[in-house]
């Protein structure tokens, strides 16, 4: 058994991460295609999905909190080492009780996320971000009434 890895560029992974928020940003369940088989996905307040299938079932957890999201991609920072490319950047949208955020407005929509891509593939995606969108989470941090 021959295991082979396909050579990347950086430039080839940077297209994949803005294709990636592309879909996602369009509703797209293709940006599923992204990621390989076996990859890991974690996200704050739901954990980490191991593999294509809990993936799956974390977007149907998360995506109906929201009636849209829009990424700021020409406003995104990236740093690109080996196979790992992070991304700093905004984001603005629409919960689903109708709660706007945007960036630099509100206290939502910065966030940092971590992904890993082989094979051209994402491997690892770790988002690091406040998934408390509307802000509701008061009662711990009441500056968010002000």
């Amino acid at each position: 058994m021959t295991i082979t890895q396909q050579t990347m560029t950086e430039e080839q992974r940077k297209a994949i991460v803005l294709e990636y928020f592309k879909l996602l940003d369009q509703g797209n369940p293709s940006f599923l295609d992204l990621f390989a088989e076996n990859a890991q996905l974690y996200m704050p307040k739901w954990g980490i999905a191991n593999g294509i299938e809990e993936i799956k079932k974390q977007g149907f957890d998360l995506g109906p909190m929201f009636k849209f999201v829009t990424h700021d991609y020409a406003y995104f920072n990236y740093i690109i080492q080996g196979d790992m490319v992070v991304v700093e950047g905004t984001s603005s949208g629409v919960t689903a009780n109708g709660t706007e955020w945007r960036a630099g407005v509100t206290h939502a929509g910065r966030f940092c996320d971590v992904f890993e891509i082989r094979d051209f593939k994402i491997q690892r995606l770790f988002i690091y971000l406040d998934p408390d969108y509307a802000g509701e989470d008061t009662a711990r941090y009441p500056w968010l009434n002000k």
